[in-house]
């Protein structure tokens, strides 16, 4: 029995958790995220060079700041972890935080000493204008943030919808990776043209073209997938308004993919 509790606190001690945060002027939301992650043994922060008190408030919680121009959000994180000190890291934008189930459920497989997979993923619950979307596209919406760096990581050339990979098994832990994406509308809708922008480009520059059919078939297919077979409609006018959102996103990106292969400016440069 002790020796089989030695082997526990052993494994245990091997793998201390690393947290990874990217940030970019979120004083008003940094706060909470760090508040989330205090059961890691080791918080990073990389921050863009933000010119309001994000440095200040994470430092003052305890993080350990680096700061690093932005050059993608997958170039970014992966940053962030390879400058992390422990090898298993929990990736988390300033505008996410851990609930109390998954905190459980990530703490528990750490006292195993992670070794049930090489990496966990778990469901992200996005707040919308005052409503948690628990329905279409929004939810569960699984994303894989916690693994061993030594068998994965932020991998790939796209640097936007960036996604984590390991080589090995992944688990799904419950609870929830509560998301709070937007401030406003304005945002939302500014913030979803960007990355519409920078998707055609990557796909775009990978060869990939858009078509007539898919100018008038990919949004349409986007709002009826996310409000009605996924049933988004059970979110009231908010699921209504994120799946026209959503759908407006599609049209915007196969607009701009279309306008690139036709030789056409999708962006202008200040004089």
């Amino acid at each position: 029995m002790a020796a089989a509790g030695a082997q526990a606190h052993a494994a245990q001690a091997s793998c201390q958790l690393s947290a990874c945060i990217i940030a970019f002027n979120e004083a008003d939301r940094i706060g909470d995220c760090l508040a989330s992650l205090a059961f890691c043994d080791e918080v990073v922060v990389v921050d863009s060079y933000s010119t309001d008190a994000t440095v200040e408030i994470a430092r003052a919680a305890g993080a350990r700041v680096l700061q690093r121009p932005f050059d993608g959000f997958r170039s970014q994180k992966q940053f962030a972890i390879e400058q992390a000190a422990h090898d298993w890291v929990l990736c988390l934008d300033a505008d996410e935080r851990v609930d109390e189930a998954l905190r459980a459920a990530i703490q528990a497989e750490q006292a195993t000493g992670f070794a049930a997979a090489a990496g966990y993923r778990f469901a992200r619950l996005s707040a919308y204008f005052g409503k948690f979307l628990r329905h279409g596209n929004a939810y569960p919406d699984r994303v894989l943030r916690l693994f061993d760096r030594r068998r994965g990581g932020w991998r790939g050339q796209r640097e936007v919808h960036e996604a984590a990979s390991v080589d090995g098994g992944v688990l799904t832990l419950p609870g929830d990776l509560i998301h709070y994406p937007y401030r406003s509308l304005e945002q939302q809708l500014s913030k979803t043209q960007r990355y519409a922008r920078m998707m055609a480009e990557h796909d775009y520059a990978r060869g990939k073209r858009a078509t007539l059919a898919k100018l008038v078939l990919a949004p349409a297919w986007r709002f009826w997938r996310g409000y009605v077979l996924r049933l988004g409609f059970l979110d009231g006018w908010h699921g209504l308004v994120y799946a026209y959102v959503r759908a407006n996103y599609v049209r915007q990106k196969t607009i701009m993919l279309w306008m690139l292969q036709n030789g056409q400016p999708v962006t202008t440069s200040e004089p």
